[in-house]
């Protein structure tokens, strides 16, 4: 039967006789644990398996044990959806993260959830139900654009309640392609066209960014060597509002600290549907 502690390995050790005239060294004792959670090198044995195997499963850790009130979620490389990608590919599994963002909702003690993103993009379903996931939590949410939100990224960092840029990160916006065998011609472009419009009712639906200029960001030609669309850098992105501000991880935790606490203030606020819990920010009054 496997043991949940690690087998520790006893040596006899046999002290050398003292010589005379030899100087003998003081033993020193170890330094006093600093109090508070321990550091990585310092958890258990099978407290440092658990978070290895999160990180190496999900890509990020499980949440923090501190004293902190919010989570952070990573949506990196490809987003995988219900096909499985080869190996070699770095991807975000939808099957990982929406489970995450239940239990986030439940969870009393997690307050806000800052999303990082840094995808090329990739299932238009799974990307669209995690970005709905998102905009139905009940806790505020801040996104995060690093190095580039893409295609089915751009909806995602929009889900957020509010969302930020670095200055160099990078947004790219095309229309939707299909790779693989098609049947029927006429029946797929018109399935394509209407997912498509459901992305753009998203977008426009969670951003300032009117209907109009989005479809021509979409299908605009000469931006893209061998596509359509567009690619906007940084401050791009929020003149088109497509995203509320240029900032990095301090502005965004700053801003979710105070959404937080607005939050806190107000409490939740339901719509008229019923099923997208949101807040009342500051100068706003109750959501039509």
């Amino acid at each position: 039967m496997p043991l949940d502690y690690e087998e520790a390995r006893f040596e006899t050790v046999h002290p050398e006789p003292e010589q005379e005239g030899q100087e003998v060294e003081p033993e020193v004792e170890p330094e006093a644990e600093p109090e508070g959670e321990p550091g990585p090198s310092r958890q258990p044995p099978r407290r440092q398996r658990f978070l290895l195997q999160s990180l190496r499963q999900l890509g990020q850790v499980p949440p923090t044990q501190g004293e902190t009130n919010t989570h952070v979620m990573t949506i990196i490389g490809q987003i995988e959806g219900h096909m499985v990608l080869p190996t070699k590919n770095k991807t975000t599994k939808y099957e990982h993260i929406i489970p995450q963002l239940v239990a986030i909702e439940q969870n009393p003690k997690i307050k806000g959830l800052l999303l990082i993103l840094n995808t090329m993009g990739g299932d238009v379903e799974a990307g669209l139900a995690i970005a709905e996931m998102i905009t139905s939590l009940s806790k505020p949410t801040v996104s995060l654009v690093l190095g580039g939100g893409h295609s089915i990224g751009v909806p995602i960092a929009t889900a957020a309640d509010y969302s930020f840029i670095a200055e160099t990160a990078t947004m790219t916006i095309h229309p939707l392609r299909l790779t693989g065998l098609v049947i029927g011609v006429p029946q797929t472009y018109e399935y394509l066209e209407k997912m498509q419009d459901r992305v753009i009712r998203f977008v426009i639906s969670h951003s300032r960014i009117t209907e109009e200029r989005f479809r021509e960001l979409m299908f605009r030609t000469g931006d893209l060597v061998r596509d359509i669309g567009t690619v906007l850098v940084g401050k791009e992105a929020v003149a088109n509002g497509l995203i509320d501000e240029v900032g990095g991880l301090g502005a965004a935790f700053h801003k979710l600290e105070q959404l937080i606490a607005l939050n806190a203030q107000k409490g939740p606020v339901l719509g008229n549907d019923g099923m997208n819990p949101g807040f009342v920010q500051e100068g706003e009054g109750t959501p039509n």
